[in-house]
């Protein structure tokens, strides 16, 4: 066997332990106290990042083991990914409801783009071969994936019955239409 690969799996398997604590102890917190279009915008930033799986086709040409196919399945979900989350921030920023739907995309898409990769991952005996960017990919960036799509699912079904922003009261108008301070 080689001893890469469980150094790699026990390293994404630390990784998404430690994220998990941090968004249980830190995040979830957090985004409690934001109004829900402001907190999905905030873990759907992360996503927006996942066109950083192009670099594959430089480690492909550094050695990478990885199959042409393999390589443009993993470019296609991810950047799908990073379209999807930045149209769904583009969204919520004009207040519109079609974002929670593209967030719901999203969460499905990163769930079977996750498990296609790791599929493909291990029929072609991948586990271990990464090493680079490629491996600090793997081990950080992809489990800090994994977890903020189980935020942005939480966010979505724990605060479904919330308005996108809350509402706030216009300040009321004069006689001569401008601002009353009464």
């Amino acid at each position: 066997m080689n001893p890469a690969m469980p150094a790699q799996a026990g390293a994404q398997f630390i990784s998404l332990i430690l994220f998990l604590f941090a968004a249980r102890w830190y995040v979830l917190p957090r985004l409690a106290r934001m109004d829900r279009a402001t907190a999905l915008t905030a873990l759907l930033w992360v996503h927006v990042f996942r066109y950083v799986a192009l670099q594959i086709f430089s480690a492909q040409h550094s050695g990478f083991p990885i199959s042409d196919a393999g390589a443009r399945d993993i470019v296609l979900g991810d950047v799908g990914g990073a379209v999807i989350a930045f149209v769904a921030i583009l969204l919520l920023r004009r207040g519109s409801r079609v974002a929670v739907g593209l967030a719901w995309l999203l969460v499905a898409e990163t769930a079977y783009d996750t498990v296609s990769n790791i599929r493909d991952g291990i029929r072609e005996h991948l586990m271990g071969a990464a090493n680079g960017i490629t491996w600090m990919t793997l081990v950080y960036f992809v489990p800090l994936v994994i977890v903020s799509a189980g935020l942005i699912a939480h966010q979505l079904y724990s605060r479904r019955g919330e308005a996108l922003r809350p509402a706030t009261p216009r300040p009321s108008r004069g006689a001569a239409g401008t601002p009353s301070l009464a």
